[in-house]
């Protein structure tokens, strides 16, 4: 049996498999908002939460595939970016995450059924998050204050990397290159100030908000701030990539690669990574099994960006993790579990969300099951 027949095999029964449990657990789920999978099922949080975006984007996934046979999908899909409207007109609710929510949902629903209101609405999110660009500093503000008094003006995050997509697509949609300015004004200064030379990645980096001065980071979900947190390395991966797909800035490609190189080093023999490739003796090595379809996602991204010769490197390493995930850490044999890939860790430092399954770790999943079969549109 060819290699070719036998990727398409485990692929095409994977990719039933999800449909199939999705099909079930969207009975209960409905048109609400999963992050994190507790004793099998699906913790719900309100529409702001910054993870809103996966499921319906997951959805619309499935859906594009078979419409006639997943059309509740769309329904669904559809009903969580309705609900979403509401957070739009929530000044202090909106964050840096506007990609995550917004690229998923509206931007989906454009892309795959020219729907016009949802072209309105993803232009209305990539117009707030511009307005969270701080010129001093070059970077996309990160959160609000979580309690009063609290001053975090001067964060920014890796996990942004993921957002910027929104903003390229509303300058390619509208014809109107402000928004790429301030996407690649962002990935300059991860190029600059997040990125180390060995390829691993800080979290948080801090600027004086006045000034844009560069003052120092916090370790955030990585275990201290010098450490390699694995999905931030997987952010920065697929992060910058999607630059480079949208802009051709050679600089982006090279920096994905430099990133992706110390992603697959770290990788343990299942190609699964823990939640921080730099913990020391006695801390609990959880998986992080988002992590790795991130990851994933982001080098088969790769492998379509650069010269045929280099391809196969990326392009396997990312079949690699998916074929793990879906053969090792997969509930598709348990019928009372929610999620589709077990074993994520959310925020180890906070002791939260801890190996289990999150729905984040299953759209990527998903979109990698889907770009390897091809013919897809992908919502980034």
């Amino acid at each position: 049996m060819s290699e070719e027949i036998m990727l398409a095999n485990w692929v095409e029964t994977a990719w039933e498999q999800t449909k199939k449990k999705v099909e079930w657990s969207s009975q209960r789920i409905g048109a609400r908002f999963p992050h994190a999978s507790i004793d099998g099922q699906y913790k719900l949080e309100p529409a702001h939460w910054w993870t809103a975006g996966f499921w319906p984007g997951l959805l619309w996934l499935l859906y594009e595939s078979d419409r006639n046979a997943v059309e509740s999908f769309k329904q669904i899909a559809a009903d969580c970016e309705n609900q979403l409207d509401q957070v739009l007109l929530q000044y202090d609710k909106l964050d840096h995450d506007m990609g995550f929510m917004w690229s998923l949902t509206s931007v989906a629903q454009y892309r795959i059924e020219g729907t016009e209101a949802s072209r309105q609405r993803a232009l209305l999110a990539a117009s707030a998050l511009v307005g969270r660009f701080n010129i001093k500093g070059n970077y996309i503000r990160a959160w609000n204050p979580w309690s009063p008094g609290e001053r975090n003006e001067g964060w920014a995050i890796i996990d942004c990397m993921m957002n910027l997509p929104l903003l390229y697509w509303a300058s390619e949609t509208t014809a109107d290159p402000r928004f790429k300015h301030v996407a690649m004004a962002h990935a300059d200064t991860v190029l600059k100030h997040f990125i180390r030379e060995d390829g691993s990645v800080y979290h948080i980096v801090i600027f004086d908000a006045e000034t844009g001065e560069h003052v120092g980071y916090n370790g955030g979900q990585g275990y201290a701030p010098e450490s390699g947190w694995s999905r931030g390395t997987a952010w920065a991966i697929y992060g910058m990539a999607l630059s480079y797909q949208y802009t051709k800035e050679p600089h982006y490609l090279e920096a994905a690669k430099r990133v992706a190189h110390y992603f697959i080093a770290n990788l343990p023999e299942d190609a699964v990574p823990v939640w921080d490739f730099r913990i020391p003796e006695g801390v609990t090595p959880y998986r992080d099994s988002s992590a790795g379809a991130c990851a994933a996602c982001g080098l088969l991204l790769i492998a379509d960006l650069v010269p045929s010769e280099q391809a196969e490197l990326y392009r396997k390493q990312g079949e690699r993790i998916l074929h793990s995930l879906y053969a090792n850490y997969g509930s598709f044999a348990d019928d009372a579990q929610e999620g589709i890939i077990l074993h994520g860790t959310s925020h180890y430092p906070e002791q939260r969300n801890l190996d289990v399954p999150l729905i984040y770790g299953d759209y990527f999943f998903v979109e990698g099951i889907a770009r390897l079969r091809g013919n897809v549109t992908i919502p980034w």
